[in-house]
C-alpha cells in the first residue's frame, strides 16, 4: 500500500474512532470528575490528586486505593488493591494484542497506557471478524478512541479537584454518568453470545460486590469472557484466523 492510501486509511479509522467515542465523552468527563472530587475529599492534596489523575490514569484503581490511602495502609496493600481492580486489563491487551503486535514496544506501552473500557468495548466487536489484523485504519480507530477519552477524562478530573466542592450534592453525577455509560452499552449487546456473556458478568458483579478490593469487577469481566466465547462456539460463531505477513507479522508493517 502507498503511503498516501495509508495515510487515508489511518485518518478515515480515526474519524470512525471519534464518531464512535464521542457518545461517551460525557460521562467520561463526570466520572472524572466524581474521582477528582473524591480524591480530594479523601485528604489528598490538589497537586498529588493532580499527580495522581495524569500517572495512574484508572478510575477504578484510583476510587478503590483512596479509602486505603485515607486509612494510613501500607504502600504494598494500595499497590495490590489496584493491581486486582485492574486485572481486566490483561485480559484486554490479550485480546488486543493481534491487532498492535507489530508495533514497537514504546508504541504498545504507549497505547497500552490509554486504553480504556470503553475503547475495547467499540474497538473489538467492529474488527473481531477482520480479515486483516494491524491496519492503519484499526490503529486510527482505536485512536481516535482513546485520545479523545484521555481528554475528556483528564479534564474532568482536574475540573473535579480544583472546583468540585462547589458541585451541589443532589447533582447526583455518578447516577447521571452511569446511565450516560448505559446508553452507549446497550446498542453494543446485539448478538446472542453478547447477551449472554453480558448478563454473566452483570450477575458475578452484582453477587461479587461483598468481596474485598472489587474482586467481583474482575471475577465478573473473566465470566463475561468466558461465557461469551463458549456461547460461539457452541453457536457456531466461528472468528476467521488474521493472515499473516511475510515476517511473521499480522496486517502492517513496522511503524
Amino acid at each position: 500500500m502507498s503511503a498516501p492510501a495509508a495515510s487515508d486509511d489511518w485518518r478515515d479509522g480515526a474519524r470512525a474512532g471519534v464518531r464512535a467515542v464521542s457518545g461517551a465523552l460525557l460521562a467520561t468527563a463526570i466520572w472524572g470528575m466524581v474521582t477528582g472530587i473524591a480524591m480530594v475529599k479523601s485528604g489528598l492534596t490538589e497537586s498529588l490528586a493532580l499527580t495522581m489523575t495524569l500517572v495512574v490514569y484508572a478510575g477504578s484503581a484510583q476510587l478503590t486505593s483512596l479509602p486505603l490511602i485515607a486509612a494510613g495502609a501500607p504502600l504494598w496493600l494500595i499497590f495490590a488493591a489496584g493491581l486486582v481492580v485492574n486485572l481486566r486489563f490483561v485480559i484486554f491487551a490479550a485480546a488486543l494484542q493481534p491487532y498492535f503486535r507489530h508495533l514497537s514496544w514504546p508504541r504498545r506501552l504507549g497505547l497500552g497506557f490509554i486504553t480504556t473500557d470503553i475503547s475495547f468495548v467499540l474497538f473489538v466487536p467492529r474488527y473481531a471478524h477482520a480479515e486483516r489484523r494491524g491496519t492503519n485504519e484499526q490503529i486510527g480507530f482505536f485512536l481516535g478512541c482513546v485520545v479523545p477519552g484521555w481528554f475528556a477524562w483528564q479534564g474532568g478530573s482536574i475540573l473535579g479537584i480544583y472546583v468540585g466542592a462547589l458541585v451541589p450534592p443532589a447533582w447526583s453525577l455518578e447516577f447521571a454518568a452511569i446511565l450516560a455509560l448505559l446508553a452507549i452499552t446497550v446498542p453494543l449487546v446485539n448478538a446472542r453470545p453478547v447477551v449472554l456473556a453480558a448478563l454473566a458478568a452483570g450477575i458475578v458483579a452484582w453477587f461479587g460486590q461483598p468481596l474485598p478490593l472489587r474482586l467481583g469487577l474482575a471475577a465478573a469481566v473473566i465470566t463475561g469472557i468466558a461465557v461469551g466465547m463458549l456461547a460461539e462456539r457452541r453457536l457456531g460463531v466461528r472468528r476467521p484466523a488474521p493472515p499473516v505477513a511475510p515476517g511473521g507479522q499480522e496486517g502492517g508493517d513496522e511503524r
